[in-house]
């Protein structure tokens, strides 16, 4: 034991020698602030849920993620189920749905994002309105023009599909 005492001892005091406080506590700070932002980094997360058992046309209204929505497919418009065409905008102010996805037996959330800016797309209007709430309750409501919440222009364009989360 005495001769790993040495040698410790002699790595210690040959590493102190070598380095200071300061720069221990700076290396020590930039380690654990990397540390902290490492969540913060882009992940897939709940949206990759269902891309595996995904059934169905994204330009059909029998589309199982179109359970509730009410308004033109993004994805007849230029843009996808999850994506609003080019020179459009993505109104921050959504309604949501939940879906039932026939290929994985789940229920998702699924939030109705209207895509604003050009004039209409008028291409694949689809009125499925299962859940749909009466006006009094907006946040279940897909009868309110949501691009006037944006910065961008009152005209509707399209609607987007996006999954949010599993429902439990």
């Amino acid at each position: 034991m005495a001769s790993f005492d040495t040698l410790l001892e002699r790595t210690t005091r040959k590493l102190a020698r070598k380095t200071s406080r300061r720069g221990f506590l700076a290396r020590l700070g930039v380690a654990l602030t990397g540390a902290a932002a490492l969540p913060l980094l882009p992940v897939m997360r709940q949206i990759a849920l269902a891309s595996e058992n995904d059934p169905g046309d994204p330009k059909s209204c029998e589309y199982w993620r179109y359970c509730a929505i009410d308004g033109f497919l993004c994805t007849c418009c230029g843009g996808t189920k999850t994506s609003c065409p080019p020179g459009t905008v993505m109104s921050p102010i959504t309604w949501v749905g939940t879906c039932h996805n026939p290929g994985d037996g789940k229920d998702y959330i699924i939030s109705y994002n209207d895509c604003c800016g050009k004039t209409y797309c008028g291409r694949c209007q689809c009125m499925r309105d299962e859940g749909d709430r009466p006006i009094y309750d907006p946040a279940n409501s897909n009868n309110i023009n949501w691009c006037a919440g944006s910065d961008a222009d009152i005209v509707y364009n399209c609607s987007t599909a996006i999954i949010v989360g599993v429902a439990d």
